[in-house]
């Protein structure tokens, strides 16, 4: 009961921001108003409580401050057989790629579940499936449903249910600083230009 009520809580959050979003379902897409909207206003993560795939409880800002490097965060769920598959592929791609170019000490990756029926056990397979670089690929999960509502909120990550169980949503690379805020979104299949911002502010440098 308590697992139903939070999936419904995410979905009726993100139904509700939607129809905010979009005037009431009259504009199909809000990517460039809320792209264009953190690039003018970057903005502050709420500090959510998470958990990884080894069971560690933290929270959002103290994940983030504990490294130095700019985490590109994704947003997903473990069960996910659409746009996650595909972003999901475009992570191992943009890690490959990471790796291929030495950034490792700059740029981590982080992929946080919305969903909280993804446990410790269900983010370590996602991991091992990914074949996640443990230095530099992670998967977070959060079992609170009003902090996973708030931090959907912050990213204007919109939520809605689909059939099957499935939830349809927005996928994009949201670029963070460790000290949390909110600095840039970029599409999936902008990996050249998403490394070009991540890197370059902090460090002076252009990935090749």
């Amino acid at each position: 009961m308590k697992l139903l009520f939070a999936i419904l809580l995410v979905c009726a959050f993100g139904a509700g921001a939607f129809f905010l979003q979009t005037e009431g379902y009259t504009v199909l897409t809000t990517e460039g108003a809320r792209r264009a909207d953190v690039l003018r206003r970057p903005r502050p993560v709420p500090d959510v409580a998470v958990h990884d795939g080894r069971g560690k409880a933290t929270t959002l800002l103290k994940e983030l401050g504990s490294d130095p490097r700019v985490a590109i965060i994704t947003f997903m769920y473990t069960r996910c057989v659409t746009v996650c598959v595909s972003s999901g592929i475009g992570l191992q791609q943009l890690q490959g790629r990471i790796l291929a170019q030495g950034l490792q000490d700059q740029v981590r990756l982080l992929s946080i579940s919305f969903d909280p029926a993804d446990t410790p056990e269900r983010l370590a397979r996602y991991e091992y499936g990914m074949n996640a670089a443990p230095d530099l690929w992670r998967a977070l999960g959060m079992a609170d449903a009003v902090e996973s509502a708030s931090l959907l909120n912050a990213f204007s990550v919109i939520v809605v249910p689909a059939p099957l169980g499935q939830y349809e949503h927005n996928a994009a690379y949201h670029v963070v600083t460790p000290d949390g805020r909110l600095t840039r979104i970029v599409d999936i299949d902008e990996t050249e230009t998403l490394l070009r911002h991540a890197v370059a502010p902090r460090h002076g440098r252009k990935p090749t």
